[in-house]
């Protein structure tokens, strides 16, 4: 079945699901494979739950006319999301980094939704399945896509952009994520280049950050682009969409240019403030007053266990263990010292997916944490653990150990700041701090 067939039956059952434990009434069941799953054996149960119709790629699982054979049930899915794409006539924003990609799209989101329907990747669907399915979502009434994109090895970008066909872009930033993948940063900036290229060859318009002099560098080639850029003290330069900080520790405030009204973030650090710009640049390319600007930065307050600020009875946290690789743990690590709050108590965790790389960079954070003189450190897992040679830093295997730790210094009047990768659960640290 071709996508333009398939389309026709899609647009009659627009919600897809993957997972049969989520199953809608009239939804199309796409039948994916993972390492230890299947989908196409659980065609039968999508069926009998309500589906409308099961795509598979394997005869053997064929039930009826309500069965759809497919050579490649992903490649499907991929197919009949660029085909809907085609179909509409909007502005789709890409989002590609090593980090704060998922801020910088919520931030966009926030200050477009204040004029605009828009649809973004909801959560962190941003790969290969995830992709399709944000796609397949949007419907006639969206007027802008915000689409963030993930990758951890080199071509899966361009592959992405070929599937949502994105008309602007953005670059965060290039950083020490997925080393393991990539093989090392210049791997990396390869990867997320992959989003300038497409722009290039479509005539799309790229929006770069002017602080940045690697990415500016690879934007050398585009004509067709616009910079944007956070200023402050000692960081200054041109560029077509500027604002002047007043302060961006422990929070950010700023101005645009040429206009009094003072934009307050909960968010802090000059890289917070480079995803802010991304969102303020966006703003103005799309015509929004600067009251609607204000209003939409100011509505943003981090959530599921980015850049978030949790006020307890008797400490803070500054809890951003959502992930974790070294640039954005550097970054993080030097806001937090910055800080003018006292007490401050830094809880590292493993960094992941950095392969060789692995014990030189967390040496290094840990040479890092130990300079920058926090009052306390406590590192978190196997990586970390193997490489701490300074006594005054406490370092547990696991999260668990470093729970009853945490729990038997009982802190009050501490200020905490908790970065890992996932994989660590640090959030599992607040229950023990009060």
């Amino acid at each position: 079945m071709s996508a333009a067939e398939l389309y026709k039956i899609y647009l009659n059952h627009p919600t897809i699901c993957t997972d049969t434990r989520k199953i809608t009434e009239g939804c199309l069941f796409f039948a994916l494979k993972g390492p230890n799953f299947n989908g196409n054996a659980f065609a039968a149960d999508a069926l009998k739950q309500g589906a409308a119709y099961a795509i598979i790629d394997e005869a053997s699982y064929v039930t009826g006319e309500q069965t759809i054979l497919t050579n490649d049930v992903l490649l499907t899915l991929q197919q009949l999301a660029t085909y809907h794409r085609d179909q509409l006539n909007i502005p789709v924003i890409a989002i590609v980094g090593s980090n704060g990609k998922t801020t910088t799209k919520e931030l966009i989101t926030a200050v477009l939704s204040q004029q605009y329907k828009v649809h973004a990747t909801p959560g962190n669907f941003n790969n290969h399945i995830g992709l399709p399915l944000t796609l397949l979502q949007l419907n006639a009434a969206h007027q802008i896509a915000i689409i963030e994109m993930g990758a951890n090895h080199i071509g899966e970008n361009a592959a992405l952009c070929e599937i949502a066909k994105p008309t602007l872009g953005v670059i965060t930033n290039n950083g020490k994520d997925h080393l393991e993948g990539f093989g090392s940063i210049e791997g990396v900036a390869q990867s997320n280049s992959e989003l300038y290229y497409y722009l290039l060859k479509h005539n799309g318009l790229a929006f770069v950050n002017a602080h940045d002099e690697w990415l500016m560098r690879m934007a050398s080639r585009l004509s067709n682009k616009k910079t944007y850029a956070g200023n402050y003290a000692n960081r200054n330069v041109h560029a077509d969409y500027t604002a002047e900080a007043n302060s961006v520790n422990p929070e950010i405030s700023f101005r645009i240019r040429g206009e009094h009204a003072q934009i307050d973030s909960v968010l802090s650090g000059d890289y917070n403030f480079d995803n802010i710009m991304a969102a303020v640049a966006f703003g103005l390319h799309f015509n929004l007053s600067y009251e609607l600007i204000k209003q939409g930065i100011e509505s943003y307050i981090p959530s599921n266990n980015r850049s978030q600020i949790i006020r307890k009875e008797h400490n803070s946290i500054f809890l951003d263990a959502y992930n974790a690789n070294p640039s954005s743990m550097e970054v993080a690590l030097r806001n937090f010292a910055q800080s003018p709050v006292k007490n401050k108590v830094a809880i590292l965790g493993d960094m992941f997916e950095l392969g060789a790389y692995e014990a030189a960079e967390h040496a290094q954070i840990i040479s890092l944490a130990a300079a920058l003189k926090i009052d306390e450190v406590i590192l978190v897992g196997k990586a970390f653990e193997a490489q701490n040679k300074i006594d005054t830093i406490k370092s547990f295997e696991t999260t668990e150990e470093a729970k009853v730790y945490i729990q038997s210094k009982n802190y009050r009047g501490a200020n905490f700041f908790i970065k890992g990768s996932r994989g660590m659960r640090l959030e599992t640290l607040l229950d023990c701090i009060n």
